[in-house]
């Protein structure tokens, strides 16, 4: 069995480790959280961008006895049509489809429209072009088909009424002869707007032609180029101030690695001033996760129509600021909350005496392991959080929810290892079969516990190696410092001069001496026990000695007595076993 140095490993503690470890994962956290903000942004972006015009996917807000819906030009909100809920028929149109379908044709008057995939435009251009030489004007694939799209001033919005009585928005288009319409005024329109349908319809006259014939001039291509040379340079811009910025950030890092390296006369490390450091390379750290974000939002606002989009992104990181902000208050009560429950556990006057100092140390460990639980906690809360404002998230149907609940199961068969790792160290935090401080065996390995994560254990061997274990790995585990310890001190004896009488009144001699030093006798927990002659060999006479001591201090008393007992027994001239014939004297 390895033996501990003179201070116990119960006395020798890994505070410079712990704290280095307990900043690395600092940092690791923080970086993390930054980059979890940044992929999150971009996901946004992403499905933003992506995301249709359409009000197909956004959600009916419901006014009394109205289905509300807006209606949409370039991606901003335009009007807002209504339909009944009550009265309306199975057959009729809910407001979000009467949305969808107005949406449809505004954009007919600044969209360029295509029914064709790109090999059928291919195909249809060899035809008319090559073979049969027809005019641009009559292709479906590109151009104008339908001979709606031109300059600004070509388009007007006007009111008309139908046979049947209704009022319709229609637009007129210079050079086409018969109008577009656009929409229906329908009554629960004027109710839900508290005007008359004649009222409602002019005033969506104005504000219909001015969008449409703004969202016109928009799409022009020389409005399309101008955007777009816009948009790369503020991109190379800010690109540029974000590579100066990383540059920046990086060489205050080496500077405060360079520092950190230096070491003074006494062995401590000189810094000059590193906390200014660190703050400021926290700021370049925001201000570099900041610029990526506005290069994001501003590639996202050369798409035309994408503008509510890209100020989305832009607004996407302060919404996750302000939910790690709230999700850190919530850990910082649970921890509260966690600490002020285990203080009521470690200070039951109900707990013996003997077991009170394994319950502090008890403490200690499941306060570091439930903060962590928390802290895993919050942040798998804040991914979901973030996740569900994605576009196309909220909207998920039940077979969607079902596939993913499939999805997680398979990845739960695929990373059980990972789940029985951490279901076993929660069974051995509750259970105690050891803690931080403790001295364990664990497949042959000695060493003390400085750490008991989630999923690993981290043991420091006495020759001051980090041996690391899964929780569930250990087949067979040997606490040696739970509430108290022990240990065996053989003693071995010349078998062909041996003086067992002597030897023995000199044993108990010296621990009857040793338990009544003051030094020694607060480490013991009962008397040295002689059990006399253990057994007998050829080689040896083996003479046993049982020391029960608080926990962790039975090598020190070990020792100690060890060292009585050879200088008594030199004195006395009682022969040791040799080595050669292989006794020992030590603790088995």
């Amino acid at each position: 069995m390895r033996m501990f140095p003179a201070a116990d490993v119960v006395t020798w503690r890994t505070a410079h480790h712990s704290g280095r470890t307990r900043s690395g994962l600092l940092r690791w956290l923080k970086r993390s959280l930054g980059l979890l903000v940044l992929s999150l942004t971009l996901l946004s972006a992403a499905g933003l961008a992506a995301e249709p015009s359409s009000p197909v996917a956004e959600p009916i807000e419901a006014v009394g006895s109205y289905d509300v819906a807006p209606v949409r030009i370039l991606g901003i909100p335009a009007i807002s049509v209504a339909a009944p809920v009550v009265s309306r028929g199975e057959d009729a149109p809910d407001a979000r489809q009467r949305a969808a379908v107005i949406e449809g044709n505004l954009s007919l008057l600044y969209e360029p429209h295509t029914l064709c995939s790109g090999g059928e435009g291919i195909a249809e251009a060899i035809l008319e072009g090559l073979v049969l030489g027809g005019p641009s004007t009559q292709r479906l694939c590109s151009g104008d088909p339908w001979s709606v799209l031109g300059p600004p001033q070509d388009l007007a919005v006007a009111v008309s009424s139908g046979a049947d009585g209704q009022l319709q928005l229609q637009a007129r288009i210079k050079g086409r002869s018969a109008p577009l319409p656009l929409l229906t005024v329908t009554e629960a329109d004027a109710q839900l707007h508290g005007l008359s349908r004649d009222q409602l319809a002019r005033r969506w006259q104005q504000v219909l032609q001015r969008r449409l014939r703004h969202a016109r001039f928009t799409m022009q291509e020389s409005q399309l180029a101008l955007r777009l040379k816009i948009v790369l340079i503020s991109a190379l811009l800010l690109a540029g101030t974000c590579a100066i910025t990383v540059a920046f950030w990086a060489r205050l890092r080496r500077q405060l690695q360079r520092q950190s390296d230096q070491v003074a006369p006494d062995g401590s490390a000189v810094f000059s001033r590193p906390w200014r450091i660190q703050w400021l390379l926290r700021l370049l750290f925001v201000a570099v996760l900041a610029q990526l974000v506005m290069l994001a939002g501003l590639l996202v606002s050369a798409i035309p129509g994408r503008i509510p989009v890209a100020i989305a992104v832009l607004m996407q990181p302060l919404s996750i600021l302000f939910k790690i902000a709230l999700l850190g208050l919530c850990a910082a009560a649970l921890r509260w909350l966690a600490r002020f429950v285990l203080r009521q556990w470690v200070s039951s006057l109900a707990v013996p005496l003997a077991e009170r100092a394994r319950r502090k140390q008890r403490y200690l460990n499941l306060s570091q392991v439930s903060h962590r639980l928390i802290d895993l906690g919050c942040i798998g809360a804040l991914v979901v959080l973030v996740l569900a404002d994605v576009p196309g998230i909220r909207q998920l149907t039940v077979g969607a929810w079902l596939a993913g609940g499939a999805l997680l199961g398979g990845l739960a068969i695929a990373f059980q290892g990972l789940l029985r790792d951490g279901v076993a160290g929660l069974v051995a935090l509750l259970d105690d079969h050891y803690a931080v401080g403790d001295v364990v065996e664990v497949n042959g390995v000695t060493g003390e516990v400085v750490d008991v994560g989630i999923l690993m254990t981290e043991l420091r061997t006495s020759d001051q190696r980090a041996v690391q274990f899964a929780n569930s790995a250990p087949q067979q585990l040997i606490n040696h410092t739970k509430l108290r310890s022990g240990i065996e001190v053989l003693i071995p004896l010349e078998p062909q001069h041996a003086q067992i009488e002597r030897a023995l009144a000199l044993l108990a001699r010296e621990c009857e001496v040793f338990a009544a030093d003051p030094h020694w006798s607060d480490q013991l927990l009962a008397p040295p026990w002689l059990r006399g002659v253990k057994q007998v060999t050829p080689t040896a006479i083996d003479l046993s000695i049982v020391l029960t001591t608080k926990a962790g201090g039975q090598w020190a008393a070990q020792r100690e007595l060890l060292r009585r007992i050879l200088v008594a027994m030199q004195e006395e001239g009682v022969a040791l076993a040799s080595s050669g014939a292989g006794g020992r004297f030590d603790g088995a």
